[in-house]
């Protein structure tokens, strides 16, 4: 039997057919767009891309997403199945590394500056410290403080609709820090705590220990 929306709610999208009827089919190729493997131009598109989003989810299914970004990208590819990402210095709350040795299926998106295109890359990950690999990922001579080895099995090349249509990288369209939230009053009014009138508005500790 053909699979039904909800009809307490006929607005919900609760099956792969009530999706499929609001957003179209996809076309076959591109379903079969994404390879198991990285290729050479899309290794040199990591070689440029210094900021990336590692998501992750626990074994219960909760997620999580934490963005990583370096000087220069600390990326390694060991072989075109295999990725190494840098860990660096920070609050040690560690959500996504708790999450990977939990289930160590991870999504990876790559971002380079200036450039409207994304990589994606899909796979299973683990978790080491050996000396040599964190030495190949150092930053300003300091190596990198664990190594998320990366077992790929999916890699998608996004095109730019997404980045087209938030304007991302133009100058012109860049936010007035004056009027966006400072991590300072966002935590403040999370945990209902004053604001000092000696405390940095956008002056954290943290932004002169970055390595």
């Amino acid at each position: 039997m053909a699979e039904q929306s909800s009809a307490a709610d006929p607005h919900a999208i609760t099956t792969p057919a009530d999706l499929e009827a609001v957003l179209g089919a996809a076309h076959p190729r591109v379903l079969d767009k994404h390879t198991t493997f990285l290729t050479p131009l899309i290794v040199e598109f990591l070689s440029h891309a210094r900021f990336f989003v590692l998501a992750t989810a626990d074994a219960e299914g909760n997620c999580d997403s934490s963005p990583r970004g370096d000087l220069d990208s600390a990326v390694l590819v060991k072989d075109d199945r295999t990725l190494v990402l840098p860990d660096r210095p920070g609050n040690k709350r560690v959500d996504s590394y708790r999450n990977i040795l939990a289930n160590p299926h991870v999504g990876v998106l790559f971002l380079v500056p200036g450039i409207d295109e994304i990589v994606r890359v899909n796979g299973r990950a683990r978790l080491r410290t050996d000396p040599e690999m964190l030495d190949e990922m150092a930053i300003k001579g300091k190596p990198a403080t664990l190594a998320v080895v990366v077992e790929i099995d999916e890699v998608y090349v996004h095109c730019a609709r997404a980045v087209l249509r938030s304007d991302l990288w133009n100058p012109q369209r860049f936010a007035d820090p004056d009027v966006v939230p400072t991590v300072r009053d966002m935590m403040s009014e999370q945990h209902a705590l004053p604001v000092e009138d000696n405390q940095p508005r956008r002056q954290e500790a943290y932004r002169s220990h970055l390595y």
